[in-house]
This record gives structure tokens, sequence and C-alpha cells, in this order.
């Protein structure tokens, strides 16, 4: 896979993602809804943490959410050039097809949900009680490195309580899947689990 290729993909996957992101942080309230079908639903959170809404400070108590939240996204922007090199020496060394578009993949969900975390406290206003709006003469609702991921995708394809008789957890309400995220979470995930289930293609070793 060409370098060409590799960019091709990781533009449309960040435009996609951005502009999916733009139109639900312009058009809709923080906690706002709609029902596409019955088990999926546009619901528009935001995520001031790492995947699932965990952060830092949640582990380190001394730290604050504000530090957690810099040092959060200071290693994101470090990550990044890391993966990046990865990806040119993946293409450079003319590695599989499957292990170019994995990290392609990983790469570009990784730099989509980067974007949110350094610009969006910039760029946008507060979504709470409001539409947010683009470049508000205001200013942002905070400063740069602390924007906050905007998601919106949510199967909600179970929901009900559990048989009594399962352990620990019966009785009680149940929602499967549960977690809201976004075109770049589905990118970084979709790259992992290509690297897992065809690992062995991806790093095949040439004799």
């Amino acid at each position: 896979m060409s370098l060409k290729k590799s960019i091709l993909l990781i533009t449309v996957i960040l435009l996609i993602d951005q502009i999916s992101k733009i139109y639900v942080k312009t058009h809709f309230v923080l906690h706002d809804s709609v029902e596409v079908f019955s088990w999926f639903k546009i619901y528009f959170i935001e995520n001031e943490g790492m995947a699932w809404g965990t952060r830092i400070s949640d582990f380190v108590s001394f730290i604050s959410d504000r530090t957690a939240k810099t040092f959060l996204t200071s290693f994101r922007v470090i990550a990044i050039f890391g993966i990046g090199y990865w990806l040119y020496s993946a293409i450079k060394k003319r590695s599989s097809k499957i292990l170019i578009s994995a990290i392609a993949l990983i790469f570009a969900g990784a730099l989509g949900n980067i974007i949110d975390s350094v610009f969006y406290g910039v760029i946008f206003n507060d979504s709470h009680a409001q539409i947010a709006t683009f470049l508000p003469k205001e200013g942002g609702y905070d400063t740069l490195l602390h924007g906050k991921v905007v998601d919106m995708l949510y199967f909600p394809l179970y929901k009900g309580y559990l048989p009594e008789w399962l352990p620990f957890y019966g009785g009680k309400f149940f929602t499967f899947f549960e977690p809201v995220f976004n075109i770049a979470d589905m990118a970084i995930s979709t790259g992992f689990m290509m690297l897992i289930v065809f690992n062995k293609r991806a790093f095949s070793k040439k004799r």
C-alpha cells in the first residue's frame, strides 16, 4: 500500500469524523438525541478524558482534572508522531497491506480525537443548554489543550432487566451496547482489530 493511498485513507476518515462532529456540535444541545432506528441513536455527549470517559485523576488522586487533561492531550500529541513514524516505516519497508491499512486507521482516529482535545475548547463555546457556535466572538469554552471530544454514535441494541439467577447482576437493568463513540473511535478500534485478527498476515516475515 503506497504512501498516497495511506494519506487518502487518513484524509477521508478525518473529513468524515470532523464533519460529523462539527455538525453535531453546531446543531445539538448537549445530551440531545435523535432516534435513527430503535437500536441506533445520534446522542450528543462530550468526553473530557480517555476511553469511556475515564480520567487520569480517577487513578491518581493528587492530580487535578485540568492538569490530568493537559497531560493526556500532550501525551496524545506525542503519541501521534510515534504512530506516524510507524506508518512511514511500514510503508518504506513495503510491509503487508493489512498492517499499513491498520496503522493508517489508528493514526486517522487518534488524530481526529486530538483535534477535538487541542482545538475545540478554543473554537467552540459551551453546549450546555444552548447550541454551540463556531468561532464565537466571546471566545471558546476553554483554553488550548482542554477541549472535549465529541461523541454521538449510540447503539442500545438491548435494554432490559437481567434474569434473577445471574450472580452479582441478576435483576439489574442492563443496556448493550452502552458506550457512546465517534468515527475516530471506530477507526482506532477497527485498526486494532485488524492487527489482532490478521496478526500473522499483518506481521508476516519474508524469507
